[in-house]
């Protein structure tokens, strides 16, 4: 990854009503090989990888780098959030030197469908506002994903173009703190 640039990191753990985000730690090592385990959560980002090549190759502490929160509910890890940079080899920029920061998440199946995603996500752009005033966010999901639609309208990303990358049609939005 690409730096995110001059942030701090790890950031204190951010608080809302519900969860906390925070750095990964040891205790998250079996959800982070259940999220990319689970054909559910995979569905949408190349399948799912076998479990035991999971756990032979998952580090004790797994996701631990800048720009990666692990969500917690109740002292449990029920998801990611992850602030990447674009590269330029890949469709969908904003701005021709590309670079841009780039929202994703995943969410274990279980935590699906009680807005965790949302409280998270809204949490973590306000952070990214506050750590790189003014630059804008970018988000890309395949069409067919209905659930993470849904949640870049809710988020407030607008559509800038449409793709398709690794066989499947792509949407494209921004977020910016400033519309």
């Amino acid at each position: 990854m690409t730096e995110l640039g001059p942030v701090a990191w790890p950031p204190a753990p951010i608080r809302t009503e519900r969860l906390v985000l925070r750095e990964s730690e040891a205790r998250d090592r079996a959800a982070f090989i259940e999220l990319l385990a689970s054909p559910e959560v995979r569905t949408y980002l190349g399948g799912p990888r076998p479990r035991d090549e999971l756990e032979r190759a998952t580090p004790a502490v797994p996701g631990r780098r800048p720009g990666l929160f692990a969500v917690d509910l109740d002292g449990a890890m029920i998801g990611v959030i992850t602030f990447d940079r674009r590269g330029a080899e890949r469709p969908g920029h904003i701005r021709a030197e590309a670079g841009h920061a780039e929202l994703g998440y995943t969410f274990l199946p279980e935590a699906w469908g009680h807005g965790y995603a949302a409280e998270a996500c809204a949490a973590a752009l306000a952070w990214f506002t506050n750590a790189l005033p003014g630059e804008p966010v970018v988000l890309c999901t395949q069409t067919a994903n209905d659930r993470s639609m849904r949640l870049a309208a809710k988020l407030g990303f607008t559509e800038v173009e449409r793709f398709e990358e690794w066989g499947a049609q792509q949407w494209f939005g921004v977020w910016s703190s400033a519309t």
